[in-house]
């Protein structure tokens, strides 16, 4: 069974929206979150970050199947951004999985089955009105607003960031995903592939997310917010590596 929830295939979807928060959070306060084998993705050796991902998905189903299979699912995933040397010596930035949720029990019941996603299964509302994009969960404690539609946004009020050049170095989700299984000092690295990838800077207008405040961070602030809309995207099968620390 452990085998399977290796990303055993590839699987394709298409995101019709990806808004995704970063908190910046100093780097002392994230470090117990993350395994041995990864080291926090930091800006000037003081902030870490940690994304919330809020996620509509198409016809999510494994690669190569037809789209009348796929399934929809909205997809909330609370991630923190790291570095992994590979056994070639190289440094990949990718995202370490601390939960996962989803408005719907099958995507928990495969997702847990296939994944190492710790998913849980919500209540999740996405809703538009003029240019106004809102997502409510009650149950996760969950509600942010934003004005996808503003062309010209500030960063958020304490953000870390000069510029949003600098804050697009921090926008989710980045190339790599990993898993850590400290029994065997096995890391899983998931590769996702995506086209025309270009983010673009919300307003925030509300961010309660229940999540970030159970763990209670003392030094958090809201760092940016993007939205990518209708894009292909998939996932290569998980590639398995004994890490050597």
């Amino acid at each position: 069974m452990l085998s399977l929830k290796n990303h055993p295939f590839a699987v394709e979807t298409f995101f019709e929206s990806s808004l995704v928060l970063t908190y910046a959070v100093p780097k002392e306060e994230l470090k117990q979150f993350i395994p041995e084998c990864l080291e926090l993705d930091t800006f000037n050796d003081t902030w870490a970050f940690v994304a919330v991902a809020m996620v509509q998905t198409k016809d999510l189903r494994p690669k190569g199947f037809p789209k009348f299979m796929g399934n929809d699912f909205f997809l909330t995933g609370y991630r923190i951004f790291v570095r992994y040397t590979d056994m070639r010596g190289k440094r990949l930035r990718g995202l370490y999985i601390i939960k996962s949720e989803t408005n719907k029990n099958k995507m928990s019941f495969f997702g847990n089955i296939f994944t190492h996603y710790n998913y849980t299964t919500t209540d999740i509302t996405l809703s538009k009105k003029e240019n106004i994009t809102r997502i409510v969960s009650k149950r996760s404690g969950l509600e942010v607003e934003v004005n996808a539609e503003k062309e010209e946004v500030q960063l958020p009020q304490h953000s870390p960031f000069a510029d949003w050049k600098e804050a697009r170095r921090f926008a989710g989700p980045l190339p790599f995903t990993f898993t850590y299984n400290k029994n065997t000092k096995e890391v899983l690295i998931i590769e996702g592939v995506r086209e025309n990838w270009t983010p673009r800077a919300v307003e925030v207008l509300k961010h309660e997310v229940g999540f970030i405040k159970e763990k209670n961070f003392k030094g958090i602030v809201l760092a940016n917010a993007f939205i990518i809309e209708n894009i292909p995207y998939y996932w290569k099968k998980g590639k398995i590596e004994k890490w050597k620390g």
